[in-house]
């Protein structure tokens, strides 16, 4: 592994950590972690072998990698608050993010030194035909989780403000709806008001005041 190899991978595992505390969830948020794996799709993900069962290889690890982000993604608390939107990584989230972080670069360091005749061994039984099969798989699974991480997590904080909204306009309605059943039943809406404040004395005070 490159020097760069390292500081992505360091990246990538620091941009959930920063979200151990409550933070808002913006553009950096979501463009971020896109942008970091998109410049590594870009310098190593190309060409993807198809030969043998490289593809079944690939998949099995994007598999993984979708299954990975999605939980993250649920596992990650959002806070709506004044109208934001805050997120923060739990221990699960964070975890299973450096787990599989982690995982991706101690398979790597072992099949540059130790590993590699196991891997070479492996991949001759299994015909997966190069080690581009096996860096083009690492690389999908991280591409794999991050979106499904990012995009779990917007879709939540987009439900999140809908369910909010959707709070604000009952309460708002059921006022109003209240006030009408309470005409139609003959109940003044501001005599209700006041008698909901539960005291005695109020209640005879709006007594006197209709008696007036």
């Amino acid at each position: 592994m490159t020097t760069s190899d390292w500081i992505l991978d360091i990246v990538l595992i620091l941009v959930v950590l920063r979200q151990i505390r409550w933070s808002r969830i913006d553009a950096t948020t979501v463009l971020l972690p896109l942008g970091i794996v998109a410049f590594v799709a870009h310098k190593y993900l190309s060409p993807i072998p198809t030969g043998g069962n490289d593809l079944l290889v690939i998949g099995v690890f994007a598999a993984v990698g979708l299954a990975l982000g999605v939980a993250g993604g649920l596992t990650t608390h959002v806070r709506l608050e004044q109208g934001k939107v805050f997120v923060r990584a739990g221990f699960v989230a964070a975890g299973l993010w450096i787990l599989s972080m982690g995982g991706r670069l101690a398979f790597a360091i072992w099949s540059e030194h130790s590993g590699g005749p196991t891997l070479v061994r492996f991949s001759e039984q299994h015909q997966i035909t190069s080690i581009q099969a096996w860096v083009s798989a690492l690389i999908l699974m991280v591409l794999c989780e991050v979106c499904t991480r990012v995009g779990t997590i917007v879709i939540r904080a987009n439900l999140a403000k809908r369910a909010a909204a959707t709070s604000v306009t009952g309460d708002a309605t059921s006022v109003p709806a209240n006030n009408t059943a309470m005409m139609m039943l003959g109940v003044s809406p501001l005599v209700d008001a006041q008698l909901d404040r539960g005291s005695v004395t109020d209640s005879c005070q709006v007594v006197e005041s209709l008696v007036r």
